[in-house]
């Protein structure tokens, strides 16, 4: 029996596989309704609303998880038809969950949703989206061009991983330098542009549309990392290809799942599961079906999640600024890239969850964090960011350690900046308290 589509409600009933032989075709395998180039884009939340609701094969108001690693074929034809692309998950036809998992795809299905791209599938992490991507787009002999401002991890990737194993060479850049963005791209040559939306650790903001302008004038890809911004940044409408995600992050705002996505078109997705020559089917970050499931619960309270975590860093900030410390906050008027952001933000969203003050030491940064956890309970020393809890680094020697000293200095990065992810757990007033009480008893013994 076929699945029952009702494109009136937009919801789907999980039935039995259908026949190799059926006409009855959905081709909204990839593509969420209202997600089409013609249609206007929509408000993220509204977006995913609108998404197709696949309910449980009882009628669950809950998908099922479809924890199966193998799947059957009613007729033994059907599977040398799968196996030659002929048949697949578009009609309900699924081979193995290292390929397309019908869990995993209907997370995907979400994900589109929320970025308002054509397609997406999930991967088991943020790093191995961000791989899978690049080692698809390029070849051996490719070139990208990068932000010089990115997580550590990813610059490790670019720098170091990349062209020892796959002769894949990276030129990076200020972002914010459209010259030197243009001269570094050599078109015919250079296969991707890649940044942050907003720049781990420092905040940059990227001028999405001018950078997709010029990337696209030149034949090159645009990817966008917006693990830093989802629901106040939407990369696709403004003109990138491809944005990559660290789900592990606000998306699953719990810190207590390690997962990634790839969003883009359907061509690019389909592409990386190639049984042949695909990144996502042969190097096999494969995405467990019950995670999928957890983060497609977490899904639709995202937008106001991210509303309040943006409240917050927003006030955190300008409290802080007012109390002599050097803030940077992109929802500052004072940050350079204040009027950019505003530009290109999804209304009513903010401007980011994520705050750093700089103590110029590491010293000093490692005094400021060991206070306002040990003393006053403002946060948690802890690497990640989108947890209910403020969390706090001294990036400069955690998660931007794989930089060396140069090229952190050209990140922007100084050692003794301190990223906060602000959290929404207790009330904004009492989490301020115990801020004041930290930067008092820091007074004690330093001035600001």
């Amino acid at each position: 029996m076929a699945d029952t589509l009702n494109q009136t409600n937009n919801v789907v009933l999980s039935n039995k596989k259908r026949s190799s032989d059926s006409d009855d075709h959905d081709d909204s395998f990839f593509v969420s309704k209202k997600q089409t180039k013609s249609i206007a884009w929509e408000d993220p939340a509204a977006a995913l609303a609108n998404a197709r609701h696949e309910f449980g094969e009882h009628g669950g108001v809950n998908m099922s998880i479809e924890a199966s690693a193998t799947f059957t074929v009613m007729e033994p034809e059907t599977m040398r038809r799968m196996f030659d692309g002929e048949l697949g998950p578009d009609r309900d036809f699924f081979i193995y969950s290292r390929h397309f998992n019908p869990t995993v795809l209907n997370l995907g299905r979400l994900m589109a949703a929320l970025e308002g791209t054509e397609a997406a599938y999930c991967t088991a992490s943020g790093l191995s989206a961000i791989s899978s991507v690049l080692l698809q787009l390029c070849s051996s002999g490719g070139h990208v061009v990068a932000s010089r401002a990115l997580y550590g991890g990813t610059h490790a990737l670019l720098t170091h991983f990349l062209p020892r194993a796959c002769n894949i060479t990276t030129t990076f850049v200020d972002i914010r330098d459209m010259d030197m963005v243009k001269e570094a791209i050599v078109e015919g040559r250079t296969n991707v542009l890649y940044f942050e939306s907003m720049s781990n650790p420092t905040l940059t903001v990227a001028n999405v549309p001018e950078l997709s302008r010029i990337a696209h004038e030149k034949g090159v890809t645009v990817v966008v990392d917006n693990t830093f911004a989802p629901m106040v940044l939407s990369p696709a409408k403004l003109g990138a290809d491809v944005v990559v995600h660290s789900i592990s992050k606000y998306i699953s705002g719990g810190a207590d799942i390690i997962a990634g996505a790839v969003c883009g078109p359907a061509s690019l997705v389909n592409s990386m599961m190639d049984l042949h020559q695909g990144s996502l089917m042969l190097l096999g970050p494969t995405m467990n079906p019950k995670v999928a499931f957890e983060l497609a619960e977490r899904l639709p309270h995202l937008g106001l999640r991210m509303k309040e975590h943006c409240k917050r860093a927003l006030e955190y900030a300008t409290r802080m600024t007012k109390l002599g410390l050097k803030v940077i906050y992109p929802g500052l008027e004072a940050h350079p890239d204040h009027a950019l952001l505003k530009s290109m933000a999804n209304k009513d969203y903010g401007y980011g969850g994520i705050l750093c003050v700089d103590m110029e030491t590491e010293e000093r940064a490692n005094r400021f964090m060991n206070v306002l956890q040990n003393f006053t309970q403002f946060g948690f020393m802890a690497v990640s960011l989108g947890y209910y809890e403020t969390l706090m680094s001294c990036s400069g020697s955690s998660t931007s350690s794989e930089m060396n000293n140069e090229e952190k200095e050209l990140a922007g990065i100084s050692p003794g900046l301190v990223r906060m992810s602000i959290g929404y757990n207790g009330s904004l007033e009492q989490k301020w308290i115990q801020l004041e009480k930290a930067l008092s008893k820091m007074q004690e013994k330093m001035s600001f």
